[in-house]
């Protein structure tokens, strides 16, 4: 019995690191989606989303049934209670890409960023695609060092976003007040991202110690 529980418990971990790359590939094709006014890609992402939402329902009742069948102790369970709590980032992860590629659907035909802020837009995606892939490297593997090490993969996002700010406080900001709208609440959509990235190697650290990492 004690070999299948663990089965179950390693399909619930395979099945968050699919997640966490469904998550990473919507929030890619939505800052494409974004940044190229590509309207076919942010509907598709917008559809997609329903699938990260059912995945992840369906895990949380697989954890559950689990822990009502086995009513496992300990480190075990440890680990399902974690898991429901990542699966619960994961999909809010899902509905931050779906909250960029509705940024780009209502836009369009325009682009819904002012073309001094597309580079900065583009790297704010490019972190989250790292720290996205790094986060499935931490669900799969348990490796708590790279869990300790995400939380300054995040620091770039948040210059990233200071920046952002920056150039929507600037007094010659010439765009009005709609695009600066747009453009805080899309900061924002990013900076979340990362930060729930954060909270699942955090939540790692703790299934696989038994502590909480420290804050810096």
């Amino acid at each position: 019995m004690r070999d299948a529980f663990h089965e179950e418990l390693d399909a619930i971990n395979a099945t968050l690191a699919d997640l966490s790359k469904r998550v990473q590939k919507a929030m890619e094709q939505a800052t494409h989606a974004l940044l190229t006014a590509d309207l076919a890609l942010a509907e598709q992402v917008i559809a997609e989303d329903n699938q990260i939402d059912e995945i992840q329902h369906a895990l949380d009742a697989q954890t559950i049934d689990l822990m009502a069948r086995q009513q496992p102790v300990a480190s075990d369970l440890r680990a399902l209670v974690v898991s429901l709590r990542m699966s619960a980032d994961l999909e809010r992860m899902g509905d931050l890409a779906h909250h960029v590629a509705k940024s780009a659907r209502m836009r369009y035909p325009a682009t819904a960023v002012p073309p001094e802020l597309l580079l900065t837009v583009q790297e704010m995606g490019a972190a989250a695609s790292k720290i996205c892939k790094k986060t499935t490297e931490i669900i799969s593997s348990r490796d708590t060092k790279m869990a300790l090490e995400l939380e300054k993969d995040d620091d770039e996002m948040d210059l990233l976003h200071r920046k952002l700010f920056v150039a929507l406080l600037d007094d010659a900001w010439p765009h009005g007040i709609e695009t600066a709208i747009d453009m805080t609440l899309i900061g924002r959509y990013y900076e979340r991202f990362g930060d729930h990235a954060v909270s699942i190697s955090r939540r790692v650290y703790f299934m696989v110690t038994g502590e909480y990492a420290s804050e810096e």
